[in-house]
């Protein structure tokens, strides 16, 4: 392309982005966003049937462009985001289990608190593996379905588990204190998550 031609070009994109701009001054705005307020309304919207609302919208607000408005991508990254959460805290714990300071009863609440936190991630990878073969109007919708049903609130029994064994007065509160905060909060992400399943249409349905 010449030089003529090249200056040509620019004066007419500028002329129609001026004219643009004029009909709709917010166009440009609009065209520019990469979470369009639909999808962050749904997600608000489908957050209010979990237990703890504000937490589900903040975990997963971040996750708008892949969720679109589609109830079944919801549920699968609630899925997501809590296994990744029980598996960091998981790590975290495994190390705290170690230090050479702790009292017997402390390592082995640890200990106790470990194992079922690691039946809670084999449940939620086996729920999230099982989502994604989840096929909207399939015939076999509603046995997915309830297996993935199953397996989340058999995680969320483990957590709660786990948080019973550190009741004891006796030990170290600060210690109590991090594993229920750690452990409460994968408890709550799991609980959203099981709210949303339980919300995923058996049919094709678009959001309004």
């Amino acid at each position: 392309m010449n030089t003529s031609s090249l200056n040509y070009l620019l004066v007419f994109l500028t002329i129609m982005i001026s004219i643009t701009s004029q009909i709709n001054p917010n166009l440009a705005l609009r065209c520019l966003s990469t979470e369009p307020a639909t999808t962050t309304e749904f997600i608000r919207t489908s957050c209010k049937a979990a237990t703890y609302p504000d937490l589900c919208y903040m975990s997963l607000s971040t996750h708008a462009n892949a969720i679109q408005t589609s109830p079944h991508s919801l549920a699968h990254t609630a899925l997501s985001v809590t296994l990744t959460t029980a598996r960091t805290t998981k790590g975290v714990m495994s190390r705290i289990s170690k230090d050479p300071g702790l009292q017997e009863r402390e390592a082995g609440a640890l200990r106790d608190c470990l194992e079922v936190l690691g039946n809670s991630v084999e449940e939620l990878q086996k729920s999230l593996i099982e989502m994604s073969h989840v096929r909207i109007n399939s015939k076999d919708f509603g046995l997915r379905m309830n297996n993935i049903q199953t397996w989340v609130s058999a995680a969320l029994t483990n957590e709660d588990t786990c948080t019973e064994g550190f009741e004891e007065e006796a030990m170290d509160g600060r210690l109590k204190k991090s594993v229920r905060r750690r452990v409460e909060k994968i408890s709550h992400l799991t609980s959203n998550a099981l709210a949303l399943i339980n919300n995923v249409p058996p049919i094709f349905t678009s959001y309004q």
